[in-house]
């Protein structure tokens, strides 16, 4: 905390009862300038910006944290060493919005301006950015609403973009402009060290006449004025404007469609100043005819048609949305500035012209209201999407940095609601059941796309490859260096030494189950990972086969209720020996050898090797026994996380499947609600231990294979044959057939233990390893295989 603020006067009672008071007069009345107190708060609020010194590439931004003790509110400077807290989600905003409680300030500044408004404490810094993007609009500087003028406007001395590029150069002063928009950029923050710019940020708008199209472009404090009033069919009256010679990097939208001229060659350039531009937007209703203003046009195309399209072909779209993925960030390319992140989510949208979605990447596009609000069940349009093809897979759609997207309750008033393919797509949803369409939805989890090619080409020396090889060896640091929801994939060699197979956290359809198998108790929220050396209870009775139920199921009953009654014994011995031996090593010793006599009788496995009759649970190379233990680093994030499995849609958990979906929020709201929804129903996974070549480091993945047609991940994935073997599952990532939830019964899948069974052939054999990495907050990084390659299949240069 910065000794900035202290409460102001208050009554005696309040002052007692208030810790953040009694802080802050401490602080005020302390001759030191540091003070140490622990002080229970929530945090409301966590804002970012740029930082006025930066200390490295990780603390280019700095931190605000706004916390309450119920009865004050009071905003403090994050340390810039603990940045790393934000980064990973640890620091982060967790209660009901408090904003009618009153904010601390110093005893004589209560009526300030700046104390009292939306703004860093950094003094030099005049804005706050968006906490995970710098796409995004944040806080109050950022104007929305109506500004539109029913003023009577004199058009009869107008400039026409057409005479623009032969006043360029020219001394003559332009006349105003009478345009209307028919494309819309995100905003671009173009924010760096030294630059003495208050708001450094850009945004492109395609402006047309009767003469043609043009860019726009609104620097600097406009953007936050204007930005947010004008959209694509706003009318503009432009005065006192300049013109630059056009930005010749920067991309463009395609507007062939529009089938009008496009002038390149200049720009017209918005401030505030220098000149200080009049921007007037036109009331709809005051739009004449006789202005000759063309049409916005649209070129939207149904799934049907999106085959027969070129790679980066442009295109718009509208569909049902049917699956919505978590938002991930990446990191932008290329990027001079301070390091910043690109966040996106993948989208399934249906529109009824095939039996495949729509899918979309659709990355942040300045509009945070939409972006989050994005679920099943609603309609989506995305303007300007890419034609993406990849060999191997369908093609997909990607977003332009022109695309927009809105959805049911932001289309009133788009001017795409007259297009003829947009009422047909309105047609076609009035004859959709909802509770047909329900049961094919699902929200969140891992979903990687398009999927990794067939074969693996790859040269050592190429760092920007797709999927960068990187050593074994250097994956620690791979994960460490991960920010919250960050997404990386890598290709990594080696050989698989141990495969073993994973129940996963009880689900409501599966709990019948477990209660009939006496299986034990598993955390609601993870399956935590474990290293082999240390087998869960999970994993030590974990048996699938029916034979093999039948032959142990009084065994494995009593050593389950043993361990039950013992581990309700070492409770109670735990709590007496704390309360007896609290800082004592007599007392730390008697635990452990407590501890010690249960984890000898703890496992349950069966091995494939010793007893061909029972199910395999587990594998292991005959070397691993030995390797291991010259293993000097194994890393255990191979654990499945809640967040990775993607849950079915519903109405009434609505809220709390998009909060879990969405990044943590910047400001807590009441509307943020801490319930639980229902557990996601998945069997279990396979937990992989590769070996690196170096045979000096392990890591643990989690293998999830894909096992039924209704699954997102499912969507265009290859489904050639397979004879369901622990290598050819890995290598396709699913198990075959997948099964129907509209066909049940037709398709039989494999067993794990049957899965496990073929494991023998991986023994020794030389692997490339695809892993998706994510940060999903605190200490939580999903590590999980999308495919394995043999060595027949891998070309290194």
């Amino acid at each position: 905390m910065e000794d900035n603020s202290s409460c102001s006067s208050a009554g005696t009672a309040l002052s007692q009862a208030s810790i953040l008071q009694r802080t802050f007069e401490r602080l005020s009345s302390t001759q030191c300038l540091k003070v140490s107190t622990e002080a229970p708060v929530a945090v409301i609020a966590l804002q970012r910006y740029l930082s006025e010194q930066p200390e490295g590439q990780s603390n280019s931004y700095s931190y605000d944290v706004t916390v309450t003790d119920g009865l004050w509110r009071a905003k403090c400077f994050v340390h810039p060493g603990l940045n790393h807290l934000v980064h990973t989600n640890t620091l982060r905003t967790g209660t009901d919005d408090v904003a009618s409680l009153p904010m601390m300030v110093k005893h004589g500044m209560e009526r300030s301006v700046v104390l009292q408004s939306d703004v860093p404490l950094q003094v030099n810094r005049k804005h706050y950015l968006s906490l995970w993007n710098n796409e995004d609009p944040e806080g109050d500087i950022w104007t929305s609403g109506s500004l539109s003028s029913d003023t009577v406007l004199d058009v009869s001395k107008i400039s026409l973009l057409s005479s623009l590029e032969s006043c360029f150069r020219n001394t003559w002063k332009p006349l105003p402009l009478l345009v209307k928009i028919i494309h819309k950029s995100r905003v671009r923050y173009y924010g760096k060290f030294g630059l003495k710019i208050d708001f450094p940020f850009q945004a492109y708008f395609e402006v047309a006449d009767q003469s043609g199209t043009m860019s726009l472009v609104l620097w600097n404090e406009l953007c936050p004025e204007f930005y947010q009033r004008l959209s694509v069919g706003t009318v503009l009256y432009i005065q006192n404007y300049s013109l630059k010679q056009s930005y010749s990097n920067r991309s463009h939208p395609q507007m062939d469609h529009h089938r009008i001229k496009t002038f390149h060659s200049v720009e017209i350039c918005l401030n505030a100043r220098n000149p200080t531009s009049v921007i007037t937007v036109v009331s709809p209703k005051s739009v004449l005819p006789q202005w000759g203003l063309p049409e916005v046009s649209y070129q939207f195309i149904t799934r049907s048609e999106l085959d027969e399209l070129s790679n980066n072909s442009a295109c718009d779209v509208i569909g049902l949305v049917t699956f919505v993925g978590r938002v991930e960030r990446v990191k932008s390319k290329g990027n001079k500035g301070p390091e910043k992140y690109w966040t996106y989510r993948w989208i399934h949208a249906v529109d009824g012209s095939s039996d495949r979605p729509f899918i979309l990447e659709v990355f942040s596009s300045s509009q945070p209201e939409v972006f989050s609000s994005i679920s099943p069940m609603t309609y989506l349009v995305c303007t300007q999407m890419r034609v993406c093809r990849v060999e191997g897979s369908l093609p997909y759609l990607t977003s332009s940095f022109e695309t927009e997207t809105f959805i049911t309750g932001y289309h009133k008033g788009q001017p795409y609601v007259s297009d003829p393919r947009v009422k047909s797509f309105i047609q076609w949803t009035k004859t959709l059941k909802d509770n047909v369409v329900l049961q094919k939805t699902a929200v969140g989890g891992h979903y990687c796309y398009p999927r990794p090619p067939q074969k693996f080409t790859q040269s050592m020396a190429d760092a920007s490859a797709q999927v960068p090889l990187v050593a074994v060896a250097d994956l620690k640091e791979e994960m460490e260096t991960l920010q919250y929801r960050e997404r990386k994939k890598v290709a990594i060699q080696g050989q698989i030494a141990a495969v073993r197979y994973m129940k996963n956290p009880k689900s409501t359809e599966s709990k019948r189950t477990d209660e009939r198998e006496q299986g034990p108790d598993v955390a609601p929220d993870v399956c935590e990972p474990n290293t082999l050396d240390h087998p869960s209870a999970a994993q030590q009775t974990t048996a699938t086969s029916s034979t093999a139920e039948k032959n142990s199921v009084k065994e494995i009953k009593r050593r389950i209720q043993t361990r039950k009654v013992m581990r309700s014994y070492l409770n109670l011995r735990s709590m007496t020996a704390k309360r007896r031996h609290a800082d004592t090593e007599e007392g730390k010793e008697q635990e452990e050898e407590e501890s010690d006599s249960v984890s000898e009788d703890a496992p349950i496995v069966t091995d494939s090797q010793q007893n061909q009759d029972s199910d395999v649970i587990s594998w292991e190379s005959s070397s691993w026994l030995k390797q291991k233990q010259e293993v000097s680093e194994h890393l255990c994030e191979g654990g499945l996380h809640q967040d990775s499995l993607s849950q079915r849609f519903t109405f009434d958990e609505k809220h709390v499947l998009l909060q879990r979906s969405n990044l943590q929020p910047t400001h807590w709201t009441p509307e943020q609600t801490a319930d639980t929804p229902a557990p996601v129903v998945c069997p279990g996974y396979y937990q992989v231990t590769i070996l690196g070549i170096n045979k000096q480091m392990a890591v643990d993945a989690a293998f999830l294979p894909i096992v039924s047609s209704d699954e997102p991940r499912a969507i265009a994935l290859p489904q050639d044959p397979h004879g369901n073997t622990m290598l050819s599952c890995l290598s396709s990532g699913f198990l075959c057939p997948l099964s129907d939830t509209a066909s049940p019964g037709q398709s039989k899948l494999p067993k794990p233990g049957e899965v496990l069974g073929t494991a023998g052939e991986l023994e020794d054999m030389h692997l490339v390893c695809i892993l998706d990495l994510c940060h999903l907050g605190e200490d939580k990084v999903e590590v999980l295989i999308s495919k394995v390659y043999r060595g027949t299949d891998v070309s290194l240069d």
